[in-house]
């Protein structure tokens, strides 16, 4: 029986990324109206964190629940993984005795050695390297509010960080122009911002970058695990504030958005972040539809077919 891991954006199509979409307004509006959409019924999704997180914990398990299904919480003080347990041994218990598997942890090499050697589906609630599941409801949240993002201009101010990458795969699948302007030094990895091809531009003025785009997006300077180079940080990314300035040189109906938490005053000014262009509470909600309908197409994998909407 095939499996399917989310690991990456790139481990969805076009085609799918799109379906993923719809399918997540479609499930949001099921809730809002009382739909029944159990799904999942009977199912246990097991969620690994060795990185703390309220967004992704909150919305992996309520969504399992309004499912039908059920999640676990598994800190490393808690399982044998945080005893020295080999992932890969983990991964063979683990995968006997649910139905998916959520991890959230640093390096990326964890999660791919754990979908080695698992039986079903897990899925990267974050790494150093990757944020999939945060792009799935920063794209829901754009096409809900302004439709296909195919041909728009999308600017990445800040740190060349795991969202930074994700965003670059998003333009390789949507059909979106990607500039992101960081300080040199703060570059993304230079294999996957090769990846991108026409679709990424690496623009140092984030002025400049700013000019007549769609979507502004940024993130902390300093990402957890990376408090002792704040200092340092501050002083580079001074100039890679997303102000109001910058805003007005956006297009006028641009959107604001951030993954959350925000330092403001740092990466954003309070008056960005609080203001009329700005979706990030939107964007934090619609983690919960997302992996949802993520969660229900991994589960559905071994028809061979996308569930229908």
């Amino acid at each position: 029986m095939a499996v399917r891991h989310f690991l990456s954006l790139l481990d969805l199509s076009t085609e799918e990324l799109r379906h993923l979409i719809q399918r997540a307004m479609q499930m949001k509006v099921q809730q809002r109206e009382g739909i029944p959409h159990a799904s999942l019924a009977g199912k246990t999704l097991a969620m690994i964190f060795e990185k703390s997180s309220t967004r992704t914990r909150v919305s992996f398990e309520v969504g399992m629940q309004q499912l039908g299904g059920h999640a676990l919480f598994l800190s490393p003080k808690d399982t044998q993984l945080g005893r020295g347990e080999p992932i890969e041994d983990s991964a063979r218990v683990l995968s006997r005795m649910v139905d998916a598997v959520m991890i959230r942890t640093y390096e990326h090499e964890k999660v791919e050695r754990f979908a080695a050697y698992s039986r079903v589906p897990v899925i990267n609630g974050l790494t150093d390297l990757e944020h999939p599941c945060q792009l799935l409801a920063d794209m829901q949240t754009w096409f809900e509010l302004r439709g296909d993002i195919a041909g728009r201009t999308v600017v990445w101010v800040g740190d060349g960080n795991n969202m930074c990458h994700s965003y670059i795969h998003a333009a390789e699948r949507l059909g979106f122009e990607l500039r992101i302007t960081c300080p040199e030094g703060y570059d993304p990895d230079p294999l996957i911002l090769a990846s991108g091809g026409r679709s990424v531009h690496m623009v140092r003025d984030p002025m400049e970058a700013a000019e007549g785009a769609h979507l502004i997006v940024t993130d902390v300077w300093a990402s957890m695990g990376q408090e002792q180079e704040q200092s340092a940080r501050r002083r580079a990314f001074g100039d890679y504030v997303v102000t109001s300035e910058l805003m007005a040189r956006a297009a006028p109906d641009a959107l604001f958005m951030h993954c959350l938490p925000a330092h403001r005053e740092e990466e954003v000014s309070t008056e960005v972040l609080e203001g009329p262009q700005s979706v990030v509470w939107d964007e934090a909600e619609n983690r919960l539809h997302a992996q949802k309908a993520l969660l229900e197409f991994l589960l559905a994998w071994d028809t061979q077919r996308l569930p229908e909407s």
